[in-house]
Protein backbone atom coordinates (compact mmCIF):
# COMPACT_ATOMS: atom_id res chain seq x y z
CA UNK A 1 0.00 0.00 0.00
CA UNK A 2 2.86 2.39 0.75
CA UNK A 3 4.33 1.88 -2.73
CA UNK A 4 0.93 2.44 -4.35
CA UNK A 5 0.33 5.64 -2.39
CA UNK A 6 3.80 6.97 -3.24
CA UNK A 7 3.46 6.01 -6.90
CA UNK A 8 0.12 7.79 -7.27
CA UNK A 9 1.36 10.81 -5.35
CA UNK A 10 4.31 11.16 -7.72
CA UNK A 11 2.04 10.62 -10.73
CA UNK A 12 -0.23 13.41 -9.53
CA UNK A 13 2.70 15.78 -8.99
CA UNK A 14 4.03 15.06 -12.48
CA UNK A 15 0.54 15.51 -13.98
CA UNK A 16 0.22 18.89 -12.29
CA UNK A 17 3.69 19.85 -13.51
CA UNK A 18 2.74 18.87 -17.05
CA UNK A 19 -0.46 20.89 -16.78
CA UNK A 20 1.51 23.89 -15.53
CA UNK A 21 3.91 23.61 -18.46
CA UNK A 22 1.01 23.49 -20.93
CA UNK A 23 -0.68 26.53 -19.42
CA UNK A 24 2.58 28.51 -19.29
CA UNK A 25 3.44 27.60 -22.89
CA UNK A 26 0.06 28.64 -24.30
CA UNK A 27 -0.03 31.85 -22.28
CA UNK A 28 3.49 32.70 -23.40
CA UNK A 29 2.55 32.11 -27.04
CA UNK A 30 -0.35 34.54 -26.62
CA UNK A 31 1.26 37.24 -24.49
CA UNK A 32 4.61 37.42 -26.29
CA UNK A 33 3.07 37.57 -29.76
CA UNK A 34 4.63 34.24 -30.76
CA UNK A 35 1.29 33.10 -32.16
CA UNK A 36 1.20 36.12 -34.48
CA UNK A 37 4.81 35.54 -35.51
CA UNK A 38 4.20 31.90 -36.38
CA UNK A 39 1.02 32.77 -38.31
CA UNK A 40 2.88 35.49 -40.23
CA UNK A 41 5.66 33.04 -41.12
CA UNK A 42 3.11 30.41 -42.24
CA UNK A 43 1.39 32.98 -44.49
CA UNK A 44 4.73 33.69 -46.19
CA UNK A 45 5.34 29.98 -46.75
CA UNK A 46 1.96 29.25 -48.35
CA UNK A 47 -1.11 31.14 -49.45
CA UNK A 48 -3.35 28.09 -48.88
CA UNK A 49 -5.48 28.62 -45.82
CA UNK A 50 -5.40 24.97 -44.76
CA UNK A 51 -1.62 24.94 -45.19
CA UNK A 52 -1.18 27.96 -42.93
CA UNK A 53 -3.32 26.36 -40.23
CA UNK A 54 -1.40 23.09 -40.52
CA UNK A 55 1.97 24.85 -40.21
CA UNK A 56 0.88 26.87 -37.18
CA UNK A 57 -0.61 23.79 -35.49
CA UNK A 58 2.42 21.60 -36.22
CA UNK A 59 4.98 24.17 -35.09
CA UNK A 60 3.14 25.06 -31.88
CA UNK A 61 2.44 21.38 -31.20
CA UNK A 62 6.10 20.45 -31.72
CA UNK A 63 7.19 23.18 -29.31
CA UNK A 64 4.74 22.01 -26.68
CA UNK A 65 5.79 18.40 -27.12
CA UNK A 66 9.49 19.20 -26.83
CA UNK A 67 8.96 21.32 -23.72
CA UNK A 68 6.89 18.65 -22.00
CA UNK A 69 9.02 15.68 -23.12
CA UNK A 70 11.01 15.32 -19.85
CA UNK A 71 7.80 15.18 -17.78
CA UNK A 72 6.25 12.74 -20.25
CA UNK A 73 9.24 10.42 -19.99
CA UNK A 74 9.29 10.62 -16.21
CA UNK A 75 5.57 9.97 -15.88
CA UNK A 76 5.08 7.34 -18.60
CA UNK A 77 8.40 5.49 -18.62
CA UNK A 78 10.74 6.10 -15.70
CA UNK A 79 8.17 6.10 -12.89
CA UNK A 80 6.28 2.93 -13.95
CA UNK A 81 9.63 1.14 -14.38
CA UNK A 82 10.82 2.40 -11.01
CA UNK A 83 7.78 0.83 -9.33
CA UNK A 84 7.85 -2.40 -11.33
CA UNK A 85 4.76 -1.78 -13.44
CA UNK A 86 6.59 -1.45 -16.76
CA UNK A 87 9.32 -3.71 -18.07
CA UNK A 88 9.16 -2.76 -21.76
CA UNK A 89 12.50 -1.75 -23.28
CA UNK A 90 12.92 1.93 -24.02
CA UNK A 91 12.91 1.32 -27.78
CA UNK A 92 9.57 -0.47 -27.63
CA UNK A 93 8.09 2.17 -25.35
CA UNK A 94 9.30 4.92 -27.68
CA UNK A 95 7.84 3.14 -30.72
CA UNK A 96 4.45 2.91 -28.99
CA UNK A 97 4.61 6.59 -28.02
CA UNK A 98 5.45 7.58 -31.60
CA UNK A 99 2.55 5.54 -32.97
CA UNK A 100 0.17 7.10 -30.44
CA UNK A 101 1.56 10.56 -31.24
CA UNK A 102 1.09 10.06 -34.99
CA UNK A 103 -2.48 8.83 -34.56
CA UNK A 104 -3.37 11.54 -32.05
CA UNK A 105 -1.57 14.20 -34.08
CA UNK A 106 -3.38 13.25 -37.29
CA UNK A 107 -6.76 13.28 -35.57
CA UNK A 108 -5.94 16.53 -33.77
CA UNK A 109 -4.80 18.23 -36.97
CA UNK A 110 -7.95 17.08 -38.77
CA UNK A 111 -10.03 18.50 -35.92
CA UNK A 112 -8.24 21.87 -36.05
CA UNK A 113 -8.60 22.08 -39.84
CA UNK A 114 -12.31 21.28 -39.54
CA UNK A 115 -12.90 23.92 -36.86
CA UNK A 116 -11.09 26.66 -38.78
CA UNK A 117 -12.84 25.74 -42.05
CA UNK A 118 -16.21 25.98 -40.30
CA UNK A 119 -15.23 29.25 -38.60
CA UNK A 120 -14.94 30.84 -42.04
CA UNK A 121 -18.17 29.30 -43.33
CA UNK A 122 -20.79 29.89 -40.66
CA UNK A 123 -21.36 31.52 -37.28
CA UNK A 124 -22.94 28.22 -36.26
CA UNK A 125 -19.60 26.46 -36.71
CA UNK A 126 -19.72 25.14 -33.15
CA UNK A 127 -23.00 23.30 -33.80
CA UNK A 128 -21.75 21.65 -37.00
CA UNK A 129 -18.39 20.80 -35.41
CA UNK A 130 -20.09 19.15 -32.42
CA UNK A 131 -22.16 16.97 -34.78
CA UNK A 132 -19.09 15.95 -36.79
CA UNK A 133 -17.12 15.14 -33.64
CA UNK A 134 -20.02 13.02 -32.36
CA UNK A 135 -20.10 11.00 -35.60
CA UNK A 136 -16.31 10.63 -35.52
CA UNK A 137 -16.43 9.18 -31.98
CA UNK A 138 -18.92 6.55 -33.09
CA UNK A 139 -16.72 5.61 -36.05
CA UNK A 140 -13.59 5.39 -33.88
CA UNK A 141 -15.39 3.16 -31.37
CA UNK A 142 -16.29 0.76 -34.18
CA UNK A 143 -12.83 0.60 -35.79
CA UNK A 144 -10.80 0.57 -32.54
CA UNK A 145 -10.42 -3.24 -32.31
CA UNK A 146 -9.81 -3.63 -36.04
CA UNK A 147 -7.36 -0.83 -36.84
CA UNK A 148 -6.03 0.70 -33.62
CA UNK A 149 -5.53 -2.08 -31.04
CA UNK A 150 -3.43 -4.30 -33.40
CA UNK A 151 -0.97 -1.42 -33.79
CA UNK A 152 -0.02 -1.78 -30.13
CA UNK A 153 -0.74 -5.43 -29.33
CA UNK A 154 -0.41 -8.77 -31.05
CA UNK A 155 -3.84 -10.39 -30.83
CA UNK A 156 -4.28 -14.16 -31.08
CA UNK A 157 -7.38 -16.30 -30.49
CA UNK A 158 -7.62 -17.78 -26.99
CA UNK A 159 -6.18 -21.29 -27.20
CA UNK A 160 -7.92 -22.67 -24.09
CA UNK A 161 -11.11 -24.16 -25.59
CA UNK A 162 -12.77 -24.69 -22.21
CA UNK A 163 -12.19 -21.16 -20.98
CA UNK A 164 -13.14 -19.68 -24.35
CA UNK A 165 -16.47 -21.48 -24.34
CA UNK A 166 -17.06 -20.54 -20.71
CA UNK A 167 -16.52 -16.84 -21.48
CA UNK A 168 -18.57 -16.91 -24.69
CA UNK A 169 -21.37 -18.68 -22.82
CA UNK A 170 -21.30 -15.90 -20.22
CA UNK A 171 -21.54 -13.34 -23.04
CA UNK A 172 -24.47 -15.21 -24.59
CA UNK A 173 -26.31 -15.31 -21.26
CA UNK A 174 -25.77 -11.57 -20.99
CA UNK A 175 -27.14 -11.08 -24.52
CA UNK A 176 -23.86 -9.69 -25.87
CA UNK A 177 -22.72 -10.99 -29.25
CA UNK A 178 -18.95 -11.27 -29.71
CA UNK A 179 -17.05 -12.64 -32.69
CA UNK A 180 -14.48 -14.34 -30.46
CA UNK A 181 -12.06 -14.18 -27.55
CA UNK A 182 -8.58 -12.80 -28.24
CA UNK A 183 -5.42 -12.53 -26.14
CA UNK A 184 -3.21 -9.43 -26.15
CA UNK A 185 0.51 -9.77 -25.38
CA UNK A 186 0.55 -7.28 -22.50
CA UNK A 187 3.26 -9.25 -20.67
CA UNK A 188 5.85 -7.97 -23.18
CA UNK A 189 5.22 -4.46 -21.86
CA UNK A 190 3.86 -4.55 -18.34
CA UNK A 191 2.65 -6.71 -15.49
CA UNK A 192 -0.76 -4.97 -15.46
CA UNK A 193 -3.84 -7.08 -16.18
CA UNK A 194 -7.27 -6.35 -17.59
CA UNK A 195 -10.00 -7.47 -19.96
CA UNK A 196 -12.24 -5.57 -22.35
CA UNK A 197 -15.18 -5.98 -24.68
CA UNK A 198 -14.44 -3.62 -27.54
CA UNK A 199 -16.07 -2.63 -30.80
CA UNK A 200 -19.62 -2.33 -32.08
CA UNK A 201 -21.77 -4.86 -33.92
CA UNK A 202 -19.64 -7.09 -36.14
CA UNK A 203 -16.40 -5.66 -34.76
CA UNK A 204 -17.23 -6.51 -31.13
CA UNK A 205 -14.79 -8.92 -29.52
CA UNK A 206 -13.52 -9.97 -26.10
CA UNK A 207 -9.88 -9.13 -25.39
CA UNK A 208 -7.95 -10.56 -22.45
CA UNK A 209 -4.45 -9.52 -21.41
CA UNK A 210 -2.17 -12.55 -21.25
CA UNK A 211 -1.21 -11.37 -17.75
CA UNK A 212 -4.82 -11.97 -16.72
CA UNK A 213 -4.66 -15.55 -18.01
CA UNK A 214 -1.35 -16.19 -16.29
CA UNK A 215 -2.25 -14.90 -12.82
CA UNK A 216 -6.01 -15.33 -12.36
CA UNK A 217 -8.11 -18.48 -11.87
CA UNK A 218 -10.99 -19.01 -14.35
CA UNK A 219 -13.73 -17.86 -11.96
CA UNK A 220 -11.93 -14.54 -11.41
CA UNK A 221 -11.37 -14.07 -15.15
CA UNK A 222 -15.09 -14.69 -15.60
CA UNK A 223 -15.88 -12.08 -12.96
CA UNK A 224 -13.65 -9.48 -14.63
CA UNK A 225 -15.27 -10.18 -17.99
CA UNK A 226 -18.76 -10.04 -16.47
CA UNK A 227 -18.02 -6.50 -15.36
CA UNK A 228 -17.03 -5.55 -18.92
CA UNK A 229 -20.12 -7.25 -20.33
CA UNK A 230 -22.21 -5.21 -17.91
CA UNK A 231 -21.18 -2.07 -19.77
CA UNK A 232 -22.59 -3.48 -23.00
CA UNK A 233 -25.74 -4.81 -21.37
CA UNK A 234 -26.43 -1.38 -19.87
CA UNK A 235 -25.64 0.40 -23.15
CA UNK A 236 -22.78 2.31 -21.56
CA UNK A 237 -21.06 2.92 -24.90
CA UNK A 238 -24.23 4.59 -26.14
CA UNK A 239 -24.74 6.49 -22.88
CA UNK A 240 -21.10 7.57 -22.86
CA UNK A 241 -21.28 8.77 -26.46
CA UNK A 242 -24.44 10.74 -25.71
CA UNK A 243 -22.87 12.36 -22.65
CA UNK A 244 -19.72 13.20 -24.58
CA UNK A 245 -21.87 14.58 -27.37
CA UNK A 246 -23.70 16.90 -24.98
CA UNK A 247 -20.47 18.00 -23.31
CA UNK A 248 -18.90 18.61 -26.72
CA UNK A 249 -21.87 20.72 -27.77
CA UNK A 250 -21.64 22.84 -24.63
CA UNK A 251 -17.87 23.09 -24.95
CA UNK A 252 -17.99 24.25 -28.56
CA UNK A 253 -20.69 26.78 -27.68
CA UNK A 254 -18.52 28.21 -24.91
CA UNK A 255 -15.47 28.06 -27.19
CA UNK A 256 -17.32 30.15 -29.77
CA UNK A 257 -17.95 32.86 -27.18
CA UNK A 258 -14.35 32.66 -25.97
CA UNK A 259 -12.91 32.93 -29.48
CA UNK A 260 -14.97 36.06 -30.13
CA UNK A 261 -13.66 37.56 -26.87
CA UNK A 262 -10.08 36.62 -27.83
CA UNK A 263 -10.23 38.72 -30.99
CA UNK A 264 -10.11 41.96 -29.00
CA UNK A 265 -7.92 40.58 -26.21
CA UNK A 266 -5.09 39.43 -28.45
CA UNK A 267 -5.43 41.65 -31.51
CA UNK A 268 -6.62 38.90 -33.86
CA UNK A 269 -7.93 39.59 -37.35
CA UNK A 270 -11.00 37.55 -36.48
CA UNK A 271 -12.03 34.35 -34.75
CA UNK A 272 -10.68 32.37 -37.72
CA UNK A 273 -7.22 33.98 -37.51
CA UNK A 274 -4.61 31.16 -37.25
CA UNK A 275 -2.68 33.35 -34.79
CA UNK A 276 -5.47 32.62 -32.29
CA UNK A 277 -4.74 28.88 -32.25
CA UNK A 278 -2.96 29.07 -28.84
CA UNK A 279 -6.08 30.78 -27.46
CA UNK A 280 -8.32 28.03 -28.88
CA UNK A 281 -6.03 25.42 -27.30
CA UNK A 282 -6.07 27.24 -23.96
CA UNK A 283 -9.87 27.47 -23.99
CA UNK A 284 -10.14 23.77 -24.88
CA UNK A 285 -7.76 22.88 -22.03
CA UNK A 286 -9.74 24.96 -19.52
CA UNK A 287 -13.07 23.47 -20.61
CA UNK A 288 -11.59 19.98 -20.39
CA UNK A 289 -10.51 20.61 -16.79
CA UNK A 290 -14.00 21.85 -15.88
CA UNK A 291 -15.58 18.77 -17.45
CA UNK A 292 -13.19 16.32 -15.78
CA UNK A 293 -15.12 15.78 -12.52
CA UNK A 294 -18.43 15.63 -14.42
CA UNK A 295 -17.19 12.94 -16.78
CA UNK A 296 -15.53 11.00 -13.97
CA UNK A 297 -18.68 11.17 -11.84
CA UNK A 298 -20.69 9.66 -14.68
CA UNK A 299 -18.01 7.03 -15.21
CA UNK A 300 -18.00 5.99 -11.53
CA UNK A 301 -21.78 5.63 -11.67
CA UNK A 302 -21.73 3.26 -14.63
CA UNK A 303 -18.76 1.36 -13.17
CA UNK A 304 -20.78 0.69 -9.99
CA UNK A 305 -23.61 -0.62 -12.15
CA UNK A 306 -21.19 -2.87 -14.04
CA UNK A 307 -19.87 -4.21 -10.72
CA UNK A 308 -23.44 -5.01 -9.64
CA UNK A 309 -24.05 -6.78 -12.95
CA UNK A 310 -20.91 -8.88 -12.54
CA UNK A 311 -21.99 -9.97 -9.06
CA UNK A 312 -25.48 -10.85 -10.26
CA UNK A 313 -24.35 -12.58 -13.47
CA UNK A 314 -21.75 -14.82 -11.81
CA UNK A 315 -23.29 -15.16 -8.35
CA UNK A 316 -19.74 -15.33 -7.06
CA UNK A 317 -18.86 -12.36 -4.86
CA UNK A 318 -15.76 -14.15 -3.57
CA UNK A 319 -14.35 -14.37 -7.11
CA UNK A 320 -15.11 -10.70 -7.71
CA UNK A 321 -13.34 -9.69 -4.50
CA UNK A 322 -10.40 -11.95 -5.30
CA UNK A 323 -10.10 -10.44 -8.77
CA UNK A 324 -10.18 -6.91 -7.35
CA UNK A 325 -7.47 -7.75 -4.82
CA UNK A 326 -5.28 -9.35 -7.47
CA UNK A 327 -5.80 -6.45 -9.90
CA UNK A 328 -4.91 -4.01 -7.14
CA UNK A 329 -1.58 -5.75 -6.55
CA UNK A 330 -0.67 -6.10 -10.21
CA UNK A 331 -1.84 -2.63 -11.26
CA UNK A 332 -0.57 -0.92 -8.09
CA UNK A 333 -3.98 0.58 -7.42
CA UNK A 334 -4.54 3.25 -4.80
CA UNK A 335 -6.99 1.58 -2.44
CA UNK A 336 -8.15 4.58 -0.39
CA UNK A 337 -7.69 7.89 -2.21
CA UNK A 338 -9.07 10.99 -0.54
CA UNK A 339 -12.72 11.64 -1.34
CA UNK A 340 -11.84 14.86 -3.17
CA UNK A 341 -9.22 13.10 -5.27
CA UNK A 342 -11.68 10.34 -6.11
CA UNK A 343 -14.39 12.83 -7.13
CA UNK A 344 -12.11 14.87 -9.37
CA UNK A 345 -9.69 12.33 -10.84
CA UNK A 346 -11.07 8.79 -10.56
CA UNK A 347 -13.07 7.19 -13.37
CA UNK A 348 -13.76 4.13 -11.15
CA UNK A 349 -14.93 3.96 -7.55
CA UNK A 350 -12.08 3.55 -5.08
CA UNK A 351 -11.03 -0.09 -4.70
CA UNK A 352 -12.07 -0.32 -1.05
CA UNK A 353 -15.56 0.91 -1.97
CA UNK A 354 -15.87 -1.72 -4.69
CA UNK A 355 -14.74 -4.51 -2.37
CA UNK A 356 -17.01 -3.29 0.45
CA UNK A 357 -19.99 -3.27 -1.92
CA UNK A 358 -19.21 -6.83 -3.06
CA UNK A 359 -18.74 -7.94 0.55
CA UNK A 360 -22.20 -6.63 1.41
CA UNK A 361 -23.56 -8.57 -1.55
CA UNK A 362 -21.91 -11.75 -0.30
CA UNK A 363 -23.31 -11.19 3.20
CA UNK A 364 -26.78 -10.61 1.74
CA UNK A 365 -26.60 -13.87 -0.23
CA UNK A 366 -25.49 -15.78 2.87
CA UNK A 367 -28.36 -14.32 4.87
CA UNK A 368 -30.83 -15.30 2.16
CA UNK A 369 -29.52 -18.87 2.28
CA UNK A 370 -29.86 -18.94 6.08
CA UNK A 371 -33.42 -17.58 5.83
CA UNK A 372 -34.29 -20.18 3.19
CA UNK A 373 -32.90 -22.91 5.44
CA UNK A 374 -34.96 -21.78 8.42
CA UNK A 375 -38.07 -21.61 6.24
CA UNK A 376 -37.51 -25.15 5.04
CA UNK A 377 -37.34 -26.47 8.58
Amino acid sequence: MADAARYHRLQLLLALLGLGISLAYLLAALLTGAGHAVAYWAARVTSARWGQIALVALLLGAGHGALGLPVTMLRSYWLPRRFGLLHQAFGGWLADRLKAMLIGGALGLAAVELVYALLELTPLWWLVAAAVFFAARIALTAVLPVWIVPLFYRLVPLADDGLRERLLALARRAGVDAIGVFVADQSKKSRTANAAVVGLGRTRRIILFDTLLADFPPEEIESVLAHELGHHVHGDIRRGLLLQGMLTLVSFGLAALSLDAGVALFGLAGSADPAGLPWLALVALALGLVQLPLGNGFSRWIERQADDFALAATGNAAAFIGAMERLARLNLAERRPSRLKEIVLYSHPALERRIARATLDRVAVAERYRDDGRSAT
